[in-house]
């Protein structure tokens, strides 16, 4: 009787913890592992995964940017040799969901990249800036993204992820009252433009397979390079 009362207290803790679960679910599916990718909810436990998995799904990921008011232009495809080229890049188009505006202008980049931009600028840049600096911000400077080269510029090192358009350096940010903050002048610092800077890197993590800012090398001193490299479903993602 009392091994019987036990089994049924355990499969009444299953059950309840089971319902919770349930619940918790339907109210955060951006936490769930196997919920789709919805652009329009907060970023949760396993969006950054999500978002590198749109690798080579360049219909699905459009859609997303679509339903969530994103304007963009698809970019055909394009091949640079072996190692080079893309085929699921667009090329962002100021106004829309965005507030920001990319200089140089007409932002070309692989997908999951744009995607992952749109949600940090929502949820990351601009209640960053707005905490620090008091004002939004109005325009991203950044370096480009298709590059056909390797990594640190060595003829052995692999291909960067610039050589297929899944990465992206940033600088500065140019803020609505005429401001700049570049990562180069003011990462240093010990005030409020250092605290955003660090803040929207931290903020990035979650987001993108890989963020390197000042704090990884010397190279990355006055950029942030964010890249979506495919490293697998539960490959390893890096954060510095």
């Amino acid at each position: 009787m009392l091994r019987a009362f036990k089994i049924l207290l355990l499969l009444g803790l299953i059950a309840f913890g089971g319902l919770l679960l349930y619940g918790y679910a339907r109210q955060h599916p951006e936490d769930m592992p196997w919920t789709r990718l919805d652009l329009a909810q907060p970023i949760g436990a396993f969006t950054g995964r999500k978002l590198a998995a749109l690798n080579g799904e360049g219909p699905q990921c459009r859609a997303l940017l679509r339903r969530a008011g994103v304007r963009f232009v698809a970019l055909p495809a394009r091949a640079d040799g072996a190692q080079c080229g893309y085929r699921n890049a667009v090329r962002l188009r100021a106004g829309g969901a965005l507030d920001v505006a990319y200089a140089p202008a007409d932002l070309g980049t692989s997908c999951p990249v744009a995607a992952a931009l749109a949600l940090w600028e929502w949820h990351v840049v601009q209640p960053a800036a707005i905490r620090h600096l008091g004002t939004k911000v109005e325009r991203i400077e950044h370096w480009g993204s298709y590059e056909c080269r390797r990594m640190r510029g060595r003829s052995d090192a692999p291909w960067s992820e610039h050589a297929t358009a899944n990465a992206l350096d940033i600088a500065a940010f140019r803020l609505e009252d005429g401001r700049r903050i570049s990562v180069l002048g003011d990462w240093k610092d010990q005030d409020h433009k250092a605290a955003f800077l660090r803040e929207i890197r931290d903020g990035a993590c979650p987001l993108f397979a890989t963020v390197l800012s000042p704090d990884y090398n010397a190279a990355h001193r006055d950029h942030f390079h964010f890249d979506q490299a495919d490293r697998g479903e539960w490959g390893w993602r890096a954060c510095r």
